[in-house]
């Protein structure tokens, strides 16, 4: 099977260090859950304007979660978010109600991620009913006593043969996302910081500045 091209989310409601990550074009997308919209000083009002702002800057994909404490909740809140155009994708909590709504949710041909698993037998489930994405979260796996890299790289195995991929999520060095890519997950989302870290080396820094002066010599 031929390997999927890695992706980065930015997992983040600040809207300034989004945009510059969108802008800079190294993230496929933005991801949010309800914690990151409150963190972010943000409101339930204001996510069709984030929806809006986010597609106009280049996100080919924007993750909101919806909320209720049964599965026709869940169902009527996806509603709204599915309405917001087509690049969202409504996230799902890994329950038994979440599961029967994002089964129905994928019956009717929603893009829909599983957020919140945390066990193989959840990503096989995921997989059964044909989600697109499934989020285990690696930080927190680690926090509880879990070795989350390897339950993580198991929940991928277990897609072998479907549509369904793991996003990892609550990643916290560059050296989480380089580790989970090179056990075969191919989607991972983080906090600015989180890219922003992927993106520097001092050495290439310190390169790229040496061209510059050869250039300045160079009569440029």
């Amino acid at each position: 099977m031929t390997a999927l091209a890695p992706r980065l989310y930015v997992d983040s409601a600040d809207v300034d260090r989004v945009s510059s990550l969108l802008a800079a074009g190294v993230v496929h997308g933005v991801t949010t859950n309800p914690t990151i919209l409150e963190r972010g000083g943000r409101t339930a009002a204001e996510i069709p304007d984030l929806y809006a702002r986010w597609a106009g800057e280049g996100a080919r994909e924007i993750f909101f979660q919806t909320w209720g404490g049964d599965a026709s909740s869940l169902l009527r809140n996806a509603e709204g978010i599915r309405a917001l155009g087509d690049r969202v994708v409504v996230k799902v909590p890994a329950t038994r109600d979440g599961f029967a709504a994002a089964s129905a949710l994928v019956r009717d041909g929603a893009t829909v991620l599983v957020t919140a698993v945390y066990s193989v037998a959840q990503a096989l489930v995921c997989a059964s009913i044909g989600a697109q994405y499934i989020a285990p979260y690696l930080g927190r796996m680690r926090d509880a006593g879990i070795d989350g890299d390897a339950v993580i790289a198991r929940m991928q195995g277990m897609c072998a043969g479907s549509d369904s991929n793991v996003l990892a999520a609550s990643l916290r060095s560059p050296d989480d996302i380089t580790g989970l890519r090179l056990a075969g997950v191919p989607y991972f989302t983080a906090a600015p910081d989180v890219i922003e870290q992927m993106l520097f080396h001092g050495v290439s820094d310190s390169s790229a500045a040496e061209f510059d002066a050869a250039m300045v010599r160079l009569g440029a």
